[in-house]
């Protein structure tokens, strides 16, 4: 007589319970997988299973179907065929250099770059043996004068940080091109919205930078409280040669910011549109204003760079362009630090914090001469004051400026 199996003990039933939920469920947001451990079926189909083509999942740091499906969709959105997520995007910056730079080499750095990459070629780069040098991104001829034999990486920024200069982007990258160097665009303020960064002339492809980063923290996620980067590329050795520097990094992002993202993208052409809206606004009034000497916005007239950002980001089916919901102004030297502080300690919508594409509007003064390496007479002296502008209404903003610009300076 054949002896039945003992009971399981319930702890195990838990663990391994035979219900599987039936296939078909469709809903607006997708699914949300979360795992470390990825179950095979067997021996042979987890020695064939292949992560890196994403045709299979063999450990949750590789990719569920919740971080296929983003990087898809981000690819999709910069007009890019493969996408790495990382953890920021400055971990996006660090995959790229880490990948495609060895000891020797030399990476060239816009002089207005992202402040964390050129401090991580100041520093870590250094250590390992690799260069680096600042160019001028307002004149294409000083990039090409910077390029040396040892030149491997060309970074691009479009526009400048914090003071939004605006660069020739096809002619930078028709220089590196010409000297068969790697570039590299930081994406973050153009957000695969304002222009294509694999598509410069609009015509199918024919010039566009090799990699493109950026920072899903801001437009993407739309909400202030998610770190995430991406890396895209149309070349696929490009992209293998990156995702295994990624996988060797050990670099992976939460799921559910994963499913934050997802979420937000769907709205994030109406916000970066909106944001643009009032930020233009607010950027003519400020110009309008006595103690400011300057405005900074690539989509104003007379701002460093504005014909580049309007050949770029101008086409026929929108003529005003795109422009993120940035903006910084210049403060007349008359005034001292103290007075501009308090000019943004005043502000009451405005809060005083990093980062930028949020719903809530943020505003951060800067000291200009210890961020710089090269003279520019692009940008008249002064001490500079970022906006990012979030999403509330325009005349709220507007007032808030004007009282505080009243407390501050007495106009």
């Amino acid at each position: 007589m054949t002896q039945a199996n003992p009971p399981r003990d319930i702890v195990t039933d838990l663990i391994h319970h035979e219900y599987a939920a039936p296939a078909g469920f469709l809903a607006p947001q997708p699914a949300v997988h979360k795992a470390s451990t990825v179950i095979c079926p067997n021996v042979a189909a987890m020695r064939e299973r292949e992560w890196k083509d994403k045709t299979s999942y063999t450990y949750g740091l590789h990719g569920t179907p919740t971080t296929y499906l983003l990087e898809e969709r981000i690819a999709t959105l910069e007009g890019a065929l493969q996408c790495l997520l990382v953890p920021s995007g400055l971990a996006a910056i660090a995959t790229v250099a880490l990948s495609l730079l060895k000891q020797g080499d030399e990476v060239l750095i816009p002089d207005n770059a992202y402040g964390p990459n050129k401090s991580l070629a100041e520093v870590e780069l250094k250590q390992y043996g690799i260069t680096h040098r600042y160019y001028d991104s307002q004149n294409p001829a000083d990039l090409a004068a910077k390029i040396s034999p040892a030149t491997q990486l060309v970074w691009l920024e479009a526009p400048g940080s914090v003071t939004l200069e605006f660069p020739d982007l096809p002619q930078m990258v028709r220089i590196c091109r010409e000297h068969q160097i790697t570039c590299a665009l930081d994406n973050t303020w153009g957000a695969g919205l304002a222009f294509s960064p694999f598509d410069l002339l609009r015509d199918g492809g024919s010039l566009g930078a090799d990699v493109s980063v950026h920072a899903l923290t801001k437009y993407p996620s739309g909400g202030g409280d998610v770190l995430m980067g991406s890396i895209t590329t149309r070349d696929l050795a490009l992209h293998l040669r990156m995702k295994l520097t990624h996988m060797r990094i050990g670099f992976g992002v939460g799921v559910n910011d994963v499913e934050a993202v997802l979420r937000s993208l769907p709205s994030m052409s109406l916000r970066y549109f909106a944001h643009d809206k009032v930020a233009r606004e607010l950027a003519l009034w400020m110009g309008q204003q006595s103690p400011v000497v300057q405005v900074l916005h690539p989509a104003l007239a007379g701002s460093p760079g504005h014909e580049a950002w309007q050949a770029l980001c101008c086409t026929p089916a929108n003529p005003q362009g795109a422009a993120a919901g940035l903006f910084s102004v210049i403060i007349d030297p008359k005034f001292s630090q103290d007075q501009v502080d308090r000019f943004c300690d005043s502000l009451q919508y405005f809060k005083l914090g990093y980062s930028w594409g949020g719903p809530m509007s943020l505003v951060v003064p800067y000291e200009l001469p210890t961020m710089r390496s090269l003279p520019s007479s692009d940008v008249k002296p002064g001490t500079v004051v970022r906006f990012s502008v979030g999403l509330e209404a325009a005349s709220d903003l507007q007032a808030d400026l004007a009282q505080a610009l009243k407390t501050a300076f007495g106009v």
